[in-house]
């Protein structure tokens, strides 16, 4: 067989790896022969967000060198809807509601994967062969292989059963197993890959194929964006960081990863760009202000991966407008707003607080600026000489930033 480059080197070099079924017949497998794979996203919003970006990263390695991406999308799981993390049953949404999401998130992942060439990466949804199952074949040619016990011992449903697991969630381990094992029979799917929160439905899958008969499926998680304390990343004063342009503007998407903590930098760039690790290990060892650097270029090179490099340009010069006094500010997020809104509703309506109270709070601590100027009555109203650049700039502490348009 022709040997290939072991992407497995690039992903543990790149601190993707947390936990595999089969360790060295993965290596072996990924070293002889290109390996369709897949990940599944369930479509519950109509962008992806950050938490989606890892497992976009992942499969373009993967294709890369060499391997064949199937990308799920789970028309038919979402119906039921992942309680994997979940303290209350997700909200259930329409079928219309579900087909229409799926059509806007193919277009963001056409940003991080080839659909030509020899291992092309196809987009299937398990609408296609969940939405008409019939419950009694299914249970008995699907449920007998799981056991009801260890099921309820997975991590996947812990924090739901304090609250209450429905039969209705139970089942959604099934239809994910019948997932992988479809597409092993259709596809020739030898692999599924999904963030660690993944880890029991992805055994799942697994060992359902391995007891119908076959040896040649295999699991793989990466590890999920966090701090180095061990806290998710990607949410932003206004909720989650999401990779659409209409939800997360570019600048506010540049700006946060500007902003990432000194100690998490080296994790980000090696996760979320193609920068090699030696360079990013040579950027971020500094402890002092060198570091900015390359949260510059984490930022930019980020950006410019869900937002193109016009995007990420037009995002870094708005940056030099604010922190350096040079560049342009067209780029910045703004909020429309009127002459004599009072500044704690101002707050609200940029998103900067996500209550009156909040923003009254912020204001006593000193923490907002209006053109550079503190503000610290909580009654103040925008007057017309606060935008005479045709614009004021809104600030909380020394990172968030706000252009005000009347």
């Amino acid at each position: 067989m022709k040997k290939m480059q072991n992407v497995f080197d690039t992903l543990e070099r790149r601190g993707y790896v947390e936990q595999l079924t089969h360790p060295e017949e993965i290596k072996k497998l990924f070293a002889t022969e290109s390996v369709p794979f897949y990940i599944g996203i369930d479509p519950t919003a109509d962008s992806l967000h950050v938490g989606h970006f890892i497992s976009l990263m992942v499969a373009s390695h993967m294709q890369k060198a060499g391997h064949k991406p199937i990308i799920l999308m789970g028309g038919g799981t979402a119906i039921i809807g992942d309680p994997s993390g979940k303290t209350d049953m997700r909200k259930m949404l329409t079928v219309e509601d579900i087909d229409n999401n799926v059509e806007k998130i193919k277009k963001q992942i056409e940003k991080f994967l080839s659909f030509e060439g020899e291992n092309a990466a196809i987009i299937v949804n398990n609408a296609d062969w969940l939405r008409n199952l019939n419950y009694i074949n299914f249970m008995r040619e699907i449920g007998v292989h799981f056991s009801v016990n260890r099921m309820l011992a997975a991590e996947c449903y812990k924090n739901r059963l304090e609250t209450g697991l429905t039969f209705f969630e139970l089942g959604y381990m099934l239809m994910q197993s019948y997932d992988f094992l479809y597409l092993h029979d259709h596809y020739g799917c030898k692999l599924q890959m999904g963030g660690n929160d993944q880890w029991s439905n992805i055994i799942g899958g697994v060992e359902l194929i391995r007891k119908i008969g076959a040896e040649d499926s295999y699991g793989f998680t990466f590890k999920l964006l966090t701090t180095k304390e061990g806290k998710k990343m990607g949410k932003t004063e206004k909720g989650a960081l999401w990779l659409n342009a209409d939800k997360t503007s570019p600048y506010e998407f540049y700006q946060y990863w500007r902003n990432v903590a000194d100690d998490d930098i080296e994790n980000v760039m090696k996760l979320l760009t193609f920068i090699e690790p030696e360079q990013i290990e040579e950027m971020t060892k500094y402890k002092d202000e060198r570091i900015n650097e390359a949260k510059r270029i984490a930022a930019f090179e980020i950006t410019k991966l869900v937002h193109g490099e016009e995007e990420a340009k037009k995002a870094e010069e708005a940056t030099k407008a604010m922190f350096e006094g040079r560049g342009n500010v067209d780029a910045m997020e703004s909020t429309k707003v009127e002459v004599g809104m009072q500044i704690t509703q101002v707050i609200v309506e940029t998103g900067i607080a996500s209550s009156k109270g909040q923003a009254k709070t912020l204001i006593s601590q000193g923490a907002i600026s209006l053109n550079d100027e503190k503000i610290n009555d909580i009654s103040y109203c925008l007057k017309e000489e606060d935008f005479k650049d045709g614009y004021a700039i809104l600030r909380k502490g020394k990172k968030v930033y706000q252009k005000l348009m009347k």
